[in-house]
């Protein structure tokens, strides 16, 4: 059987067969180009996006001695790691605050050489130094002549109790926001005053402190919420501090009310920011009725200043 082609369909359908094998070749071209093409670029954002990069804030930015130096780090936080800081050598605690966020506090004081102090912070793989200028700060000098009966030097007893105190670094936050004014009376003596004692000059001593001159029986109230861990009596051997109260705001943080005359709480308490923890006196070594307000970082007393007119969270 013959069969007979119509060239004319012939000639259109190889045209059209044709057609489709171009498209289809340029459809896979188009493919293949898109393909490497995305590759290229997926490859240069690989390679321009960093690893995220540990950050770290100090501030103040120009701190002045007896300033807290407030370190806050980022890190990754899936990690898990709990960064790592120093100053000058010499370690200190970075506490979570969420999110990947630490913070670290840094003492100052005025019996420290003022200049050029290195920050170290490590985490994630990475670690970064950081140089901070401390300035310099003038510290007046007064002198102080305590009566017989006043100028006892305390005993081995009462400084081994508030010491303890001192060195307590609890993981929790316990204050927030600023701190308040503890008595109503007016500041007699500022942080960091140096002094004479009867006469002979207190070579390593700065005053720890703010005193203010409230009346006696007049309220002392907690300048941050914490737990009172503590009590000292003058009756018990406090020679020094009198009665003292001591609250642990937590990380590190402890706030010293001195020269009593009269306590409220007991060791364990927790108390709120406000709450009436005793009463203004004199007793200890004191000259007259007034508070003696202390604030410590890791041991170190800073000026309180800063934490009550800006608060360091």
């Amino acid at each position: 059987m013959t069969t007979t082609v119509n060239r004319g369909n012939c000639g259109e359908s190889m045209e059209i067969a044709a057609g489709v094998i171009l498209r289809w070749r340029q459809l896979k071209a188009n493919q293949l180009i898109a393909t490497f093409s995305g590759g290229i670029v997926a490859g240069f954002l690989s390679l321009a996006l960093p690893a995220q990069a540990l950050q770290v804030v100090l501030t103040p930015q120009n701190p002045k001695l007896g300033d807290t130096l407030s370190v806050m780090i980022q890190v990754d936080a899936n990690s898990g790691e709990t960064p790592k800081v120093s100053l000058q050598q010499k370690d200190y605690p970075a506490f979570p605050m969420g999110n990947g966020r630490f913070r670290a506090l840094l003492p100052t004081t005025p019996v420290e050489k003022p200049g050029a102090r290195l920050v170290q912070v490590a985490g994630d793989g990475q670690v970064q130094k950081l140089s901070v200028q401390v300035r310099d700060r003038d510290f007046p000098t007064q002198s102080i002549w305590l009566p017989p009966g006043k100028d006892s030097e305390g005993t081995d007893a009462e400084f081994d109790r508030v010491d303890a105190f001192k060195a307590l670094v609890t993981p929790q936050k316990f204050w927030n926001g600023k701190l308040l004014r503890p008595n109503s009376g007016e500041v007699t003596t500022i942080y960091g005053v140096r002094r004479y004692y009867n006469g002979v000059f207190a070579k390593d001593y700065y005053h720890r402190g703010v005193d203010y001159g409230g009346a006696y029986g007049s309220p002392v109230v907690a300048p941050a919420a914490g737990r009172v861990s503590l009590v000292g009596r003058e009756s018990q051997g406090f020679k020094i501090h009198g009665n003292v109260v001591g609250i642990d705001h937590g990380q590190g943080v402890a706030s010293i009310l001195m020269h009593l005359s009269r306590i409220d709480v007991k060791e364990g308490d927790f108390v709120q920011a406000g709450q009436v923890i005793g009463t203004v006196g004199s007793t200890g070594a004191s000259t007259g009725p007034h508070l003696h307000w202390g604030l410590y970082v890791h041991g170190q007393a800073i000026d309180p200043v800063p934490w009550r007119l800006q608060g360091i969270e």
